[in-house]
């Protein structure tokens, strides 16, 4: 099952499956997601949820039960 993902603040909508990693999301839909460790130690990769959560994009994915998603996406400047 896919759902709609959108990235903020370019307003860039890709589909995706469930489950599909959110990195690769990012990257299918031609976006970059700045990254440090790989395993959500290091929080280079944070990103928002429109719910205000601050999630690690590296150790996520696209989440079931809800058919959009939107991510926005921030540069964390000591990075």
């Amino acid at each position: 099952m896919s759902i709609e993902v959108r990235f903020l603040p370019d307003d860039v909508i890709i589909e995706a499956e469930i489950g599909e990693p959110l990195l690769q999301v990012a990257d299918r839909a031609g976006l970059s997601i700045p990254t440090g460790c790989l395993i959500g130690f290091c929080h280079a990769c944070e990103v928002e949820l429109d719910d205000g959560e601050i999630i690690c994009a590296c150790i996520s994915t696209v989440p079931p039960g809800q058919p959009k998603f939107t991510v926005n996406l921030y540069v964390d400047p000591t990075w």
